[in-house]
Order: structure tokens, then sequence, then C-alpha cells
């Protein structure tokens, strides 16, 4: 049974190991797999065909906590303790609820402090017990009688004080005062760990494509074993189609993985494949997990060639190997009779919405089906690739935009290329 400090309006955790609000989901998966002997039994809730609509949770079934991340930004919002018969919780130090301490209301009290009477909602047979950061529910079937209260008392809130005897039924940790109004907090300095994250993604433009991309860009401290400074750091970068290795170095930082084509799947789609000579040497991608970017450069120029930006969507198949990534990307619109316009895209935008912006269906796409092995099955289905304007878009079967590659204007056609599929 796994025994967890509760700290109002911040985190649940113990030594080894921390919830905290605003924490991207990445880093609570992460913290999840490096304690699966203790921490069994996990489940990923999400919306399959809207998952903006709903909250993306982890379910600790064994040990009763769900951890509840906010829909876009993908932080860590609420963290609920539903079955407190599976963990033992403590705060300050002392216990409040365990095997021999029952989490009563006068436990709460004299381990919390005073606070403003109980709230009653009817709707769920709850009275909810709200400090800063922090509310208890109490369920009226756990009491032996029918508690009296007055409907209009206290302006219509049915405010009371709540009978002796009663234990928690549920127990949540949030951002503010009011858990149905909270939002996930900014991501606390503890979690950057010396990485850089990107808080939002402009794609630069020229007459005929993408020319690049402006990151502004997220810091604290200066890495594993120094001391972080006190406060967030914000600064921008561009870096550009041409833009050698070196360039981009200096730019980002160190990619947290480099990882080389070794083979192109999609060759047979090629004008005349078999006269195409092997290449001795692969091109190349920079892995920029945290900021939801892959570059890839010329293995002959190491020069970039093509940016890809992820959106990290559940039911993807790459999902959870990068955060996602807040883009921006400017389309040129054609209007009969009427001079070209630009509209916007976003991580956000359907791709049924970007057809009707263009006023006209996109070419028949390329599908896309995703496997670690020849022998393993990808539960997600395919995806489908768009061209469009020297990007591709890969569109999950919920319509939703899974990824955007970006790729430069040296080609000498505007068709899409099989190498230029997202890898």
């Amino acid at each position: 049974m796994l025994d967890l400090e509760v700290v109002p309006e911040r985190s649940l955790g113990n030594e080894q190991w921390e919830f905290t609000l605003g924490m991207p989901l990445a880093q609570a998966v992460a913290i999840l797999q490096k304690h699966c002997r203790i921490i069994k039994n996990v489940q990923v809730l999400y919306s399959e065909q809207s998952p903006l609509s709903h909250d993306l949770i982890l379910n600790l079934t064994q040990d009763g906590i769900k951890l509840l991340f906010d829909a876009f930004n993908q932080r860590l919002k609420v963290i609920e303790v539903y079955d407190l018969t599976k963990v033992k919780l403590k705060y300050c130090g002392v216990h409040f609820n365990s095997q021999a301490i029952a989490p009563t209301i006068e436990q709460i009290d004299q381990s919390f402090g005073a606070t403003h009477p109980g709230v009653y909602n009817s709707a769920e047979q709850l009275f909810h017990l709200n400090f800063r950061g922090l509310s208890f529910s109490f369920q009226l079937d756990s009491w032996t009688e029918t508690p009296k209260y007055e409907p209009n008392f206290a302006h219509g809130l049915a405010s009371l004080q709540i009978p002796h005897g009663a234990t928690v039924k549920r127990m949540y940790i949030y951002s503010g005062n009011s858990l149905q109004d909270t939002k996930a907090p900014m991501m606390p300095l503890s979690c950057f760990l010396g990485n850089v994250y990107a808080e939002n993604v402009d794609v630069l433009r020229d007459g005929t494509g993408p020319s690049g991309l402006r990151l502004r860009l997220l810091t604290a401290g200066c890495g594993p074993g120094v001391l972080a400074d006190a406060k967030m750091r914000v600064f921008e970068r561009c870096v550009y189609f041409g833009d050698s290795c070196q360039d981009v170095l200096s730019t980002l930082g160190s990619p947290h993985k480099v990882f080389y084509k070794s083979e192109d799947k999609m060759k047979i789609h090629s004008p005349s494949p078999h006269k195409q000579v092997p290449s001795k040497c692969n091109d190349y991608f920079f892995n920029y997990f945290t900021l939801g970017v892959d570059i890839l450069f010329d293995a002959n120029t190491h020069k970039v060639k093509k940016f890809v930006l992820h959106t990290n969507y559940p039911g993807h198949y790459n999902f959870n190997i990068y955060h996602r990534c807040e883009f921006k990307i400017p389309l040129a619109i054609k209007r009969d009779n009427a001079d070209s316009q630009t509209e916007t895209c976003t991580t956000y935008s359907k791709w049924d919405s970007i057809q009707d912006l263009l006023g006209h269906p996109v070419e028949k796409p390329v599908v896309l089906h995703r496997s670690s092995s020849p022998n393993n099955t990808n539960p997600f289905g395919s995806t489908f690739c768009f061209g469009l304007q020297r990007m591709i878009f890969e569109v999950m079967q919920n319509n939703h935009i899974a990824s955007v590659t970006l790729y430069g204007p040296a080609r000498p056609t505007s068709q899409l290329r099989p190498s230029d599929l997202p890898q």
C-alpha cells in the first residue's frame, strides 16, 4: 500500500517520487514506468473521437488514484483519490488516513484545521468540505441518520455542518479555490529538469511555402547538479531550411536523440524504384522530444531539409513520445476573383475545417500504417497523409492532425514524394 504525503494546491507523493500539479503527462508516465513493480494496473482513459472534449486520465486502479490532465496543454490539473481504503495519506508528516486511522470528519478537522461549513450537492448526494487547493467529499449513505439541513440556507447553497462520524469518500488536490473552475497551472520549476520546452511554435513562410520555425522557448535552471535559477526564462529562437547542423545545435541545443533513417518504406511509390541507387550514407533526424519537433538533415550536405511537428494526441502510434507542439501554420487561401488570403491552422484544427478553408477537397491521401516490427500490429489503425503547400498533414481517423511535415523549397516537383512522408 502506498504511503503518500498530501500537499494542498501542489502535489501527492513520497520521498521517491511526486505527482505535481502542472506536471507534463510524459513525466507522470515516466514515474509510473520507473516504479512499475509498485504501481501496477494503470489505465489510460481518453475520448477516442473527441480527445479535446474530456480530460486525459491516468487511473491507478490498484491504488485508487486518478490523475486528470488538461486535454489541451496536457499538464496535470487535478489529483483525485477515489478509494481511500487502498492508500495511506498524511499531511505534514502525520497520517489522517491509514488502516488504523479512519478519515472521519473529526480526523480531517484535527489534521487540517477549521474551514467553511460543508456544501451539499443534492445531485451527487455528497457533502464537499473545501480548503484552498484541497476538497473532501462525504457520502450520505455512510451515515446512520439522514442529516437535517435547510435547502434555502446560505443563499441556496444548502451549507451546513457535516454530521459527526462521516468518512471521506473522495479527496481532490487542485489549484485555486474552486474544483469546478480549476485549471492546470504553469509547469513548476521542479519539472524542468534541465530541459527546454516550447510554449508555441510559429511556422514562417515565404511566397512559395514554409521557410522555417520561430520557437518561443521556456527554461529554468542550468541543468542537473547545478543550483536552479529562481525563475523561468523565456526566449525566442529561429531555425530555417538550409541551416547547418552546427547552426541548429547552437540555436536549440543538443537533441534528446539522433535517429538515422535506415530504410524508405515508401520507395515503391517512386516513379522508378528499381533505378534508384542505394545511398552510402543515411539522412538523420534530431529528435527534440520536449519541443515536439523533429529536424531532418541531409546526409551529404548536413543541412536542414525537413521539419516534423507532433500534436501528441492519444490514440496515435507515437503518443507520449513527444510533448505537444503548439504550432500555428499560415495557409495561403486562393478565392475566385480575389487576392490570396492567409488563414491559420493550429494544433487543434481538424482536417475537414482546413479543407473547408481551401474551398476544395485535397487529392487522395497516402495511407500510412506504422508498426514496430513486421510481426507487430498497430492497435490504433492507419493514418492518412495529405500533401498541401509543401507540407504533409498526417490525419488520424478521428479527423485530428497527428503531425505536420514541412519541407524546403529545393524540390524539382511539388508532387508528394515518398521520402517526405512522416517516419
